[in-house]
Order: structure tokens, then C-alpha cells, then sequence
């Protein structure tokens, strides 16, 4: 097939040798079958951001550093090298995540190289060698479900020790390889420490597995991992292989808000008693 513009850099340095198709097109980015020396990978072309669904939000950035402070300045202002800066943070984002993740014992694709917006990584392929199917487009026994959610929660949980929670986990960002699920599409990966919104989006991922794997295991809507999760990684607690119940006590007791709000009167007057002391101290 003829080679994308964007691609071309690639092969100009010897990284592609050969496009062989395009593989899909997504919300975020168009992905190519590639040919490299004799190694058959993918490359991630990025879409602008003016072509993109998916937008990118405060919710996401929250906490990302950017060492460049030039670059940040520029962020921050807008500018039209700001907006470019931005987009290129955004873009690498994801390459880190994988990076890290892989380093971790996180299954993802393993990432090769990223040049001008394009980054190129492993094919995930089923065990005929064909690239691998969404997780949304198989039926799964309850037996396999039970698998499947038992493996990617204990991927959840591998994240959340390198300090990354994957922000947009479903059955859509999830292949299934000859070796079982991989996770994929990363760009939105949030900073645990760093990112206010982290917690809320762990949620929504371990929730987004439930419900999917429920229809097949209707036990795992049940299921409460992430406040589990989350609990142990705040106490410092959660290591790789942290054993997991699926089960939480939460505390769903009202707030005695009448006691609330004695103490903070009670606050305030002895704080208006220590003022008053103050000026008459003041006056002799």
C-alpha cells in the first residue's frame, strides 16, 4: 500500500521497511502493519487534535511534568508552539506509560521507537499469528471471564505500584493475544501521586471490567476492587502480588453534622477569645 506521509520518516531512517496495511482506525490514532528487517510490528500515527474524538482534559494532565520550562510557559499561555508542545506531551505520554509499564511486568505491547508523532511497537497477534482481537469482540465462557478478570485486575493492580492508573480501562482498550489479555491505548494515563482525579478513575476502570465480564459472570458485578485496591495503596500496602478479596466495608454512617458544628463554633470563639486577649494585651 502506499506509505503514509507520516510514516515516511520512519522509513527514511531505516526504523519501517515496508507498510503492509493499515490495521485500524481509531478514536485517538490510525494503526499500520509494518514490516521492520523481519519483524512484523505496528505503528501508531497519532491523528492532530483537530481530527481527534477524544479530547484531551485537565482530568488527564493533572500532575504531568513537563522539564522543559520554556515548553511549560508556553502551555500555560496557549501559544501556537504551546498548543504543539502540548500535543507532543500528550503523545509521549503514552510512549512512558509503556515504558514503564513493561518495566514493571505489565502486559502491553512492548515499545520499540517514537519519532514525529509515530510510534512504533509490538503486533499483539492470536495463536495463528493474525493480530489479535478487542476483548469486546469475543464471547466468553464464565470460566474465561472469571480468568480474564482475575488477570487484568492483578494488571490494575502492577500499574498502580508503578504509580500509573491506565484512566480509560475497558473491554475496548484491552486485546486478547495468544498469551492472554494486553492493554493497550495509554496516551490518557494519569500520575497515581500526582493527579487529584486518580482514585475516581481507578474506579471507573475496575468498574468498566466488572460490567463487562459480569455479562458472562454475573458473580463479578458484586465485586468492589477498587476501593480495595486504592485502600492498600494509600496505607502503603499494595505490592504486586497483594492478595485481593474483591470485597470492602464502606462507611456509609451519616456525618453527625450537628456535632460538625458545635466543634467549629466552639473553634471559632476560642479563636475570637484569643484575638480579644490580644488587643487588650496590646493596649497596656
Amino acid at each position: 500500500m502506499k506509505t503514509p506521509k507520516r510514516i515516511e520518516p520512519l522509513i527514511q531512517d531505516g526504523l519501517v521497511d515496508e507498510v503492509m496495511r493499515q490495521l485500524m482506525s481509531g478514536k485517538e490514532a490510525k494503526v499500520y502493519v509494518v514490516r521492520c528487517g523481519d519483524e512484523i510490528r505496528c505503528a501508531k500515527v497519532y491523528k492532530e487534535a483537530d481530527q481527534r474524538s477524544f479530547r484531551q482534559s485537565v482530568d488527564y494532565t493533572e500532575g504531568r511534568k513537563v522539564k522543559n520550562s520554556r515548553r511549560a510557559r508556553a502551555i500555560e499561555k496557549g501559544t501556537k508552539y504551546g498548543r504543539k508542545a502540548q500535543e507532543e506531551a500528550w503523545q509521549s505520554a503514552e510512549v512512558d506509560a509503556l515504558y514503564r509499564l513493561a518495566a514493571a511486568g505489565v502486559r502491553v505491547p512492548t515499545p520499540y521507537n517514537f519519532l514525529e508523532g509515530v510510534l512504533l511497537m509490538e503486533l499483539v497477534t492470536d495463536a495463528d499469528g493474525s493480530a489479535a482481537p478487542r476483548l469486546n469482540d469475543l464471547v466468553l465462557t464464565p470460566e474465561l471471564a472469571r480468568e480474564y478478570h482475575r488477570f487484568l485486575i492483578t494488571q490494575v493492580v502492577r500499574m498502580l505500584c508503578a504509580g500509573i492508573v491506565h484512566g480509560d480501562l475497558s473491554e475496548y482498550n484491552v486485546l486478547v493475544g495468544s498469551d492472554g489479555p494486553v492493554i493497550i491505548d495509554l496516551p490518557q494515563a494519569v500520575d497515581a501521586a500526582g493527579n487529584n482525579n486518580a482514585f475516581s478513575m481507578l474506579e471507573r476502570d475496575v468498574t468498566n471490567l466488572a460490567n463487562y465480564f459480569g455479562q458472562f459472570a454475573p458473580e463479578l458485578l458484586a465485586t468492589d476492587y477498587g476501593i480495595e485496591i486504592w485502600s492498600l495503596y494509600q496505607s502503603g500496602k499494595l505490592h504486586p502480588e497483594s492478595p485481593l478479596t474483591g470485597r470492602f466495608e464502606r462507611n456509609e454512617k451519616p456525618a453527625d453534622l450537628v456535632s460538625v458544628m458545635r466543634e467549629i463554633n466552639d473553634t471559632l470563639k476560642e479563636e475570637e477569645a484569643r484575638q480579644l486577649y490580644r488587643q487588650q494585651m496590646g493596649k497596656k
